[in-house]
């Protein structure tokens, strides 16, 4: 009995590639020109090698063309033959059919992909972020959806006013999912401005939202809420005080909230992502803050935007209907790490 040969392709996980003799010699040119190192490398392997490519623009077709040909040895890959796939999202119909869900940070990342998986599962999404043109091309690739964006700021009153507006009375489920780093200061250094800029978005932004759309549910008698912590709540190791803090503060209005209005057949759950291919990076970062994490590594490897999103959509479904107040560490083991 023979082994069934290696065919790879730009769906491949970058693991298959940097497991395949020519294959790791081509990702290490692409992670050399990058400026990715081997630690980074590891943590990407269960990324399929086409979203690296398109994690800075949509690469040119004969690219990917180019580099599936070369590892297989000049010949263009049968798509039925094609090895090293990793996870793929498997769609649930039907599951928010009727239900309207409002979902922050929609126009990237996970708040994206939790806004594309509920459109696609039937529900009318009420998609929001700070940046309309980002919303209006994320709808534009999903013109057979029932998607409804808004751009809006959950730090401000009248926005937040906006998006109660655009739900039409109803809403069935929230994903807050719209949040931002800090710049990794300790406690010794960090500024009023990054405790301010931090906390607006993260804590009171997410608290404003909420408080908005809990009296429609309890009038409703049901409702989900899932609120997006971080792993960054269970240890201290992976980002500066302002982002720990906050993200701390998330786990404690989940159990608050989902106690208050549990006779109102309203859940609120939170998930801790991990490492995951979102692009979320701090700009500038605090010299103390970023030597003292670089000194902590775990070896989980990121994960999709869209994996994230299964963890998020089964609590905000029906399926997640027995769970309440509970922290679903969604991070591919990182937190034992």
């Amino acid at each position: 009995m023979t082994d069934s040969p290696t065919v790879l392709s730009a769906q491949s996980t970058i693991g298959a590639w940097l497991d395949h003799p020519v294959g790791s010699q081509i990702v290490a040119g692409i992670a050399g020109q990058a400026g990715i190192d081997d630690t980074a490398l590891r943590l990407m392997r269960n990324i399929p090698l086409g979203r690296l490519l398109s994690a800075a623009g949509e690469p040119p077709e004969d690219l990917i063309e180019s580099l599936e040909s070369r590892v297989n040895g000049g010949t263009p890959p049968d798509p039925d033959s094609v090895t090293g796939l990793g996870w793929r999202e498997n769609i649930t119909p039907g599951r928010f059919t009727g239900k309207t869900v409002i979902v922050t940070g929609a126009a990237s990342g996970i708040g994206r992909a939790v806004a594309s998986r509920v459109a696609r599962e039937g529900g009318r999404v009420i998609a929001v972020d700070l940046f309309q043109d980002r919303l209006d091309s994320f709808v534009a690739t999903m013109p057979d959806m029932d998607i409804v964006a808004v751009g809006a700021d959950i730090t401000k009153a009248d926005d937040i006013q906006a998006i109660i507006r655009a739900a039409g009375g109803r809403i069935d489920a929230l994903a807050n999912v719209a949040g931002i780093i800090d710049d990794f200061s300790p406690i010794h250094e960090v500024s009023d401005a990054v405790l301010e800029r931090v906390f607006n978005v993260n804590v009171f932004g997410v608290i404003r939202l909420t408080r908005a759309v809990v009296p429609l549910m309890m009038a409703a008698k049901r409702g989900s809420i899932v609120n997006i912590a971080s792993e960054a709540a269970l240890r201290g190791s992976s980002a500066g005080l302002a982002y720990t803090a906050s993200k701390s503060a998330v786990l404690g209005i989940t159990r608050s909230t989902a106690y208050m209005y549990e006779k109102f057949g309203i859940r609120v759950n939170s998930v801790a992502p991990g490492g995951t291919l979102t692009g979320m990076r701090p700009g500038a970062t605090n010299e103390f803050g970023q030597a003292r994490i670089n000194e902590h590594v775990a070896d989980a490897p990121l994960a999709l935007p869209e994996a994230l999103a299964a963890s998020i959509t089964f609590l905000l479904s029906d399926d997640g209907v027995n769970v309440s107040g509970a922290l679903l560490t969604s991070d591919g083991g990182e937190s034992v790490f």
